[in-house]
């Protein structure tokens, strides 16, 4: 089964399609770069779904998207659907002066992957992951990796590599949408 990530974000095409291929290797899934209008909603189910919808009028053909944002209790939520932005905007060392002398570190890694199998609603597979943000940046990886440090673990997901595919709230979104796929093709 062929299905179309629409993504222009080559990190998220790598890890989705890593993720994938253990779950679901029967699905291939071929990075798209649609150029669908970026949207500002206030969830991300909002933006993943009209998104989709947008990327189906225009391919046609078995799609998804995906939309990830941080959530930070402290600062109410915020930077949540606004991230992409808030990333370019001021970056991490932006969240962290946010952050300065606060106590209350918690925060949400939230996905949302839409999934337009024809023209009907999106389908939308949802995965998340309770953490904290770090007082400083740690490890590589890309967008907010480096300050978010999940539940249970010591080390931020840009300090653990590959092994971020395990815990994340993408890898948890993808899961979804793969048993999701597989039921469907065990109806097939």
């Amino acid at each position: 089964m062929k299905l179309f990530f629409v993504t222009g974000n080559l990190n998220k095409l790598r890890e989705v399609r890593e993720i994938m291929g253990e779950l679901a290797p029967f699905v291939e899934v071929v990075g798209m770069d649609l150029r669908v209008k970026e949207r500002q909603a206030d969830s991300l189910e909002e933006v993943a779904a009209e998104a989709a919808r947008e990327a189906y009028a225009k391919l046609q053909k078995p799609l998804f998207v995906e939309d990830s944002g941080v959530f930070i209790e402290a600062l109410k939520g915020f930077p949540g659907p606004y991230s992409a932005y808030v990333y370019r905007t001021i970056g991490n060392r932006g969240i962290l002066r946010l952050m300065e002398g606060v106590k209350d570190r918690r925060a949400t890694f939230k996905s949302v992957i839409a999934l337009c199998l024809n023209e009907r609603e999106p389908l939308l597979f949802i995965g998340s992951v309770e953490g904290e943000v770090a007082k400083e940046e740690k490890g590589g990886g890309w967008g907010f990796d480096p300050i978010f440090i999940p539940r249970g673990l010591d080390a931020t997901f840009g300090e653990l590599g590959k092994d971020k595919n395990k815990v994340s709230h993408r890898r948890r979104a993808v899961e979804a949408l793969a048993r999701y796929l597989n039921e469907l093709r065990g109806k097939a």
